[in-house]
């Protein structure tokens, strides 16, 4: 289930970030931490929570590795959103530790030879390269969970088949598992001239689980070889997590943007494909700094609306 932590609402919230030549260190302690289920859009209050993060440096391609060990201290309370939803496995009181070994690999199948404009500075350097790429990552995950949350997991994966342990004596769980994500990206211009100097697409399919997967297309096919409609639930475990980004240049320093997940939505009998939470945003480039700009965006879903300083965005 995917979280990400949001900080408007923590009283006190401390972030320390130590940068390694070949590793970045970031230690993270809020009370209380404001957490938003990306799948329900449920907001959910933990008292007190804190991580501890070690991440090798991203490479164009290659092997690299995460560590991370998080607490949760409290019961979370529900802020906003589904009154029904269930409380995610991950947020309950307990500590868990985690890494994760992947590999990556990218690919240019296009890059513009076309000299730029001379003595004009790009908007932002990022966006200055006409190309089309791809990229896939494949990576193995395994998680150690102690307390209330791992009792949770356990029932969460029961449906699964998963390398998995739990010992009830202790309230600890051992998880493992694969994961994979493909994205695709095109940029047209060189974001240098006043206007018609950028479009960029990006789009990126996500495999949380390979365990989901497995199981998902195991039943999709005993449904087929038995001569069965396919089940919405071993549709939606092979279905990625799919997010698309549009950034289209207005004039000058401003662009639009619109980031938004796609999802099926299985309710309806057509299975419709439509835009999940979408967030629309107007860039302003801050040309002097080479790669910052200020971003006012707004959710619709959320009714959120914030501005913020970004740099080296790419």
């Amino acid at each position: 289930m995917g979280l990400a932590r949001k900080d408007l609402r923590c009283f006190c919230c401390l972030v320390l970030k130590c940068k390694f030549p070949h590793h970045n260190l970031t230690v993270d302690a809020a009370w209380p931490a404001l957490f938003v289920d990306k799948e329900t859009g449920t907001y959910w209050d933990v008292p007190f929570s804190m991580a501890i993060d070690l991440a090798s440096l991203p490479l164009d391609s290659g092997l690299s590795y995460h560590l991370c060990l998080h607490h949760n201290h409290g019961l979370p309370k529900q802020f906003q959103g589904d009154p029904i939803a269930q409380v995610p496995a991950s947020l309950f009181p307990g500590v868990s530790a985690k890494c994760a070994f992947s590999y990556e690999k990218n690919v240019d199948i296009w890059r513009s030879k076309a000299q730029k404009l001379k003595m004009v500075q790009p908007y932002d350097i990022f966006l200055s390269n006409p190309h089309v790429s791809a990229s896939g990552t494949i990576g193995a995950a395994l998680s150690a969970n102690f307390g209330e949350s791992s009792v949770r997991l356990v029932e969460d994966a029961k449906d699964i088949k998963q390398l998995s342990y739990h010992n009830p004596t202790l309230k600890s769980t051992l998880l493992g598992d694969i994961f994979a994500s493909m994205s695709f990206t095109a940029q047209h211009g060189n974001f240098q001239r006043l206007v018609s100097d950028l479009t960029r697409f990006h789009v990126r399919m996500d495999f949380p689980s390979g365990s989901k997967f497995l199981s998902g297309a195991t039943l999709l096919v005993q449904d087929l070889l038995n001569s069965h409609q396919p089940s919405p639930e071993a549709v939606k475990m092979i279905c990625p997590t799919t997010s698309l980004s549009l950034q289209q240049q207005i004039a000058g320093p401003f662009s639009f943007r619109v980031d938004s997940g796609v999802v099926i939505d299985f309710k309806d009998k057509g299975w419709h494909i439509q835009a999940d939470q979408p967030v629309f945003a107007i860039e302003y480039a801050l040309q002097v700094l080479w790669s910052a700009k200020a971003v006012a965006w707004y959710s619709p879903k959320h009714q959120e609306f914030m501005v913020e300083l970004r740099f080296l965005e790419s």
